[in-house]
């Protein structure tokens, strides 16, 4: 294995201004691979853009708002342009919501949470499928939760949003694994230090649970690698 074996592929990372998904993009360049980092803060994507270039890498960055779907098609007219084939795509991009009692739940912000963390990543999968197609070997990656697999209270909003993510990219790899090389991932975080954990549990030692990069760098593990039709992993 070379010292970048992603050398000649481009991947595109959704909420890549900080945590888990700034960490998987910085990993992915230092993997070889051309970058695509977007977020809605252009100044906190252009930090990691430039810490890309002074490790040796490459990246380009598009800020944009994923709640607005139109912004979606386009970024994929610009991309499709650009290169022919999209090798990696890492949707990690999501909102937590407030947490509170199902009975409780703000219409108004569940569905912005559904927006976001649904209607959004289908606006990316449908936008970028032709050029997953195009790839050698196309892997969509999806960051996802427990939650979204087992209900926890005070967790039901932001735990539903994850459920439909997760049948939905699943169903996704489903159509494709047969017709295509294209294949998807799920990939659960478990605890790890982010703006969003310690929003969940503001008394939490940020020290008592894994960096980011440890999630980014199983992540790259799967771009790098491969995997079977469906895979799901917990990172601990």
């Amino acid at each position: 294995m070379t010292d970048q074996p992603l050398a000649g592929q481009l991947a595109l990372v959704t909420g890549a201004s900080r945590g888990i998904g700034a960490a998987t993009a910085t990993a992915l360049a230092a993997a070889g691979a051309h970058v695509v980092l977007t977020a809605r803060t252009a100044k906190a994507l252009e930090g990691i853009e430039q810490a890309i270039f002074d490790a040796g890498g490459s990246a380009t960055i598009a800020p944009l708002d994923l709640t607005q779907t139109d912004s979606i098609a386009k970024l994929a007219t610009a991309i499709s342009g650009r290169w022919q084939a999209l090798d990696v795509m890492v949707l990690n991009a999501g909102m937590l919501g407030s947490l509170s009692a199902v009975p409780a739940i703000d219409p108004k912000e569940f569905a912005q949470l559904l927006t976001l963390n649904v209607s959004a990543q289908v606006a990316l999968i449908a936008a970028f499928d032709p050029m997953l197609r195009k790839a050698a070997a196309g892997k969509v990656i999806g960051v996802t939760s427990s939650v979204g697999l087992k209900p926890r209270a005070y967790w039901g909003a932001y735990g539903a949003s994850k459920a439909a993510f997760e049948t939905l990219l699943g169903a996704y790899g489903d159509e494709t694994c047969d017709i295509s090389k294209i294949r998807t991932a799920i990939v659960d975080p478990g605890a790890t230090r982010t703006a969003m954990r310690a929003r969940a549990y503001p008394g939490e030692d940020p020290d008592s649970v894994k960096p980011p990069e440890t999630v980014a760098a199983r992540i790259v593990a799967l771009a790098m690698d491969g995997f079977a039709a469906g895979h799901r992993e917990r990172v601990d």
